[in-house]
């Protein structure tokens, strides 16, 4: 697993924990950028059209593509759906992951911005701190941070209201990231829409306000599944186990022993 939030507590800090990074970057990549264009291109609601078996509906995308953004044109063509290429997302947390994530953009030409616990350059990436700063200027929001004491709770009412009208949260990370009440609030005023793998509460109990929020879609923490990742993590601990017997310095460490 990358997420190891909950190990610490479990064994104590008289051991040495590693995570199995670079494991599932691909698959969980891959997760984010196929739900960032499902949500640009409709597809939630397209799947329920299929399901009802009325093709006029179609016309559903752009009455609520000018619910979320105020465009109130008249468009042609009737369905209107957005494209990815040259928006401006923001990357919140840029380890192993959300550099795959941006590789994965890089055909798209997006405008990246990168957010971590830190500032650097080569390439440029923002402290948190700046986060508040940085909002108003993204399209689409990507969260793939560690969940620590910091990050819990990261993205509450203060932040959500201060992202774009009808930008896209994703949230490929860990649901306590999210206040979940103002998320609910959010998506039902219609203000911002949402990609969740991860909840908070999860599993997400039946009859849970997020279930019929609108503008938004959940996969139930399956982002980082995938037939390769259990060859990749073996792999990995094997690289770690190997490393560790010849006394080397482990790669991943996440905690070290005190």
């Amino acid at each position: 697993m990358a997420g190891t939030e909950w190990i610490p507590s479990t064994v104590g800090p008289h051991v040495t924990i590693c995570n199995a990074r670079g494991a599932h970057n691909i698959s969980t990549a891959e997760w984010t950028v196929a739900s960032i264009l499902a949500m640009l291109k409709n597809f939630p609601l397209f799947i329920d059209v299929q399901k009802s078996g009325v093709w006029k509906r179609r016309i559903e995308a752009n009455a609520q593509y000018a619910r979320l953004t105020g465009d109130q044109r008249k468009l042609h063509p009737p369905v209107m759906l957005e494209e990815l290429t040259a928006k401006t997302v923001m990357l919140v947390g840029y380890g192993a992951i959300g550099k795959e994530i941006e590789r994965m953009l890089a055909p798209f030409h997006c405008k990246i911005l990168r957010v971590a616990r830190s500032a650097r350059t080569q390439p440029m990436v923002h402290a948190v701190s700046d986060l508040e700063y940085l909002l108003p200027q993204a399209e689409i929001v990507v969260l793939i941070l560690p969940s620590t004491g910091e990050s819990r709770g990261l993205i509450g009412r203060e932040q959500l209201s201060l992202m774009r009208q009808g930008a896209l949260l994703v949230n490929a990370a860990r649901g306590p990231i999210v206040d979940t009440g103002a998320l609910v609030e959010a998506l039902n005023e219609g203000r911002i829409r949402a990609a969740l793998d991860v909840t908070d509460p999860e599993p997400l109990p039946e009859g849970h306000p997020l279930w019929s929020c609108p503008n938004l879609f959940i996969t139930p923490h399956v982002a980082g599944s995938s037939p390769q990742f259990g060859p990749r993590s073996v792999k990995t601990a094997i690289g770690e186990l190997r490393r560790y017997i010849n006394g080397e310095p482990l790669q991943n460490v996440v905690q070290a022993a005190v």
